[in-house]
């Protein structure tokens, strides 16, 4: 099956995308939303390449996704699995206040989660535009 250039690219510009935004909402504080968008951007980026290679993405788990790489001979190294279980962490309890005992998603969160969320979404981006290399030029 060829690779599905288009289907990656649209994918990844969303991802791409999600991470700009995510930046700016650092830079405001809003840092839930900074996190969850980070996921999004992470989360979008290797849909993109799954459905690339022609494999159907289900569920929105970053390291299952990439689990999903792995099962089709895709090697994905420790850092980049790392970035993905903690990133994993922010897609339900940045946006729901019954993720938390008690208080509002936004009370959790603060501008060393937002960094540690987006420099894990970009390492996740770029090795996922590092694999895409063998397909697209």
């Amino acid at each position: 099956m060829p690779f599905d250039e288009t289907e990656y690219r649209r994918w990844l510009r969303q991802a791409q995308h999600s991470l700009e935004s995510s930046k700016r909402d650092m830079e405001v504080g809003d840092h839930d939303w900074s996190c969850f968008k980070a996921q999004q951007a992470a989360e979008f980026a290797v849909k993109g390449l799954l459905y690339g290679i022609g494999i159907i993405a289900v569920g929105h788990s970053v390291s299952k996704l990439l689990g999903e790489l792995e099962a089709n001979g895709i090697t994905v190294d420790k850092a980049v699995l790392s970035a993905a279980r903690v990133l994993d962490r922010h897609y339900i309890p940045a946006r729901y206040p019954n993720a938390h005992i008690g208080g509002a998603p936004y009370e959790f969160y603060d501008e060393n989660a937002s960094k540690e969320a987006i420099e894990g979404a970009i390492r996740i981006i770029e090795f996922v535009k590092d694999v895409a290399k063998r397909w697209v030029r």
